[in-house]
């Protein structure tokens, strides 16, 4: 899927380094550079690609998602706002099914950063009766940096609902998840873990609420280890489906619950405030290191 990407015809060359390109009804920005290959649709400003140069790919994507208007993208890492779950209608909130701008961008020898912007509109205040600014910044190189800055009045709970690519989910463990959890696929109860550490035998949906900054995706069929730091967060959500709900869903293979899981920076229980003078932020970033 990431290969596809990269050979879609461009629309725009917007820089030397970044392009304008369309897969299916939906603008892709595109960024093939010396150190680094990536790519953000304009609808959500949903990163859909990272891949340090001579690496795999990191971020997982369902080759069955459907790339249309208005419709949530099965992978990346969607950006959940101002609501997480079903808190609301559209689930995970309408951030990541409205189209974005490009406001800002910039490249060096070391990376391209993209900023893109999103305004309270007439379709946003049917929804959720707030004036808001937000603002996605993304610095794309050998590490992943995501922030998300929330201007106006209000508070909202909001996700980086970052999926990731592992070779096998049944070798992976990802640890630095602190112990406290709740775990949606026991109908919100509560539990602890004894070590923080989370593997994925079968279908798991938990919000970790003391976690660690860093948690560590180690995934040992792939050789690898990927970082992920969380910043401004209260909590991180750890998901895959299984088996019986990865075949029930159509933009999702029947087998493709095997090489992904997600590990979501997250504010839930302590939701983001943002005041005039005061924006809220979440931020993550991604490394990737390989097992000796």
């Amino acid at each position: 899927m990431t290969e596809k990407l990269f050979s879609l015809p461009v629309v725009e060359q917007i820089s030397p380094y970044l392009s304008l390109r369309q897969i299916g009804e939906l603008p892709v920005l595109v960024v093939n550079h010396p150190k680094v290959r990536a790519a953000v649709t304009l609808q959500g400003a949903q990163l859909i690609a990272w891949q340090p140069n001579g690496e795999k790919p990191v971020i997982w994507l369902s080759e069955k998602t459907a790339f249309s208007n208005g419709k949530a993208i099965r992978g990346g890492v969607p950006i959940c706002w101002p609501w997480f779950g079903p808190a609301g209608k559209p689930g995970h909130g309408f951030a990541r099914v409205q189209p974005w701008t490009l406001s800002a961008h910039d490249e060096n020898e070391e990376n391209v950063l993209l900023t893109l912007e999103l305004e309270s509109n007439e379709q946003t205040k049917a929804l959720w009766p707030h004036d808001f600014t937000l603002f996605a910044r993304f610095r794309l190189g050998e590490r992943c940096e995501i922030e998300l800055e929330a201007h106006g009045d209000y508070q909202a709970t909001c996700a980086l609902h970052s999926y990731f690519c592992v070779a096998d989910i049944a070798g992976v463990e990802v640890s630095g998840l602190g112990k406290a959890y709740i775990d949606k696929v026991q109908d919100g109860e509560t539990g602890l873990s004894a070590e923080g550490k989370q593997r994925y035998t079968q279908r798991v949906d938990r919000i970790y609420t003391q976690p660690d900054d860093c948690s560590l995706i180690h995934d040992e069929q792939g050789q690898r280890v990927i970082e992920v730091y969380h910043h401004h967060h209260s909590d991180v959500v750890t998901w895959n489906p299984g088996v019986e709900l990865s075949c029930s869903m159509e933009d999702m293979a029947n087998e493709g619950y095997k090489t992904m899981v997600c590990v979501e920076t997250a504010r839930i229980n302590a939701p983001m405030k943002s005041a005039v003078e005061q924006p809220a932020r979440l931020a993550a970033t991604f490394r990737l290191r390989h097992k000796r």
